[in-house]
């Protein structure tokens, strides 16, 4: 004879969350101040260095990916973007696209500029279905 549940236990059914609690959502203001706490703490007092700027595209990059797993938005794909390029006094405009969920998605931004060097980075949370 099979196990018979309790009459306490209620046997639910499978179930996939398609959306994000509120309180789990990707929030752009808090990704946006550890975005910019790691541009100053890397980049600050730095001379644009066309050899080294992959390198710290890279470092930065996985720093910000990092202390954004940290905030524990479960269930999001984090994916950093960071360009370095050198301060000429020239105007550089960065876009992006994407294809997404806006209830679910989002995005965060910032940049840093110094007299040699400017850097953007971006931050994505996309939500796993």
């Amino acid at each position: 004879m099979p196990d018979k549940m309790l009459d306490t236990e209620e046997k639910l059914p499978n179930c996939y969350p398609i959306k994000p609690p509120l309180d789990k959502k990707f929030r752009p203001n808090a990704v946006k101040s550890i975005i910019q706490t790691i541009l100053n703490e890397e980049l600050s007092g730095k001379q644009y260095d066309a050899e080294q700027s992959p390198v710290w595209c890279r470092s930065i990059a996985d720093k910000i990916k990092h202390k954004i797993k940290d905030l524990n938005y479960s269930r999001y794909k984090i994916i950093a973007q960071v360009l370095i390029g050198e301060q000429r006094g020239e105007g550089v405009r960065m876009a992006t696209r994407c294809l997404w969920d806006a209830e679910a998605d989002n995005y965060a931004t910032q940049t840093f500029m110094s007299d040699s060097l400017f850097c953007v980075a971006v931050a994505y949370g996309v939500y796993y279905y």
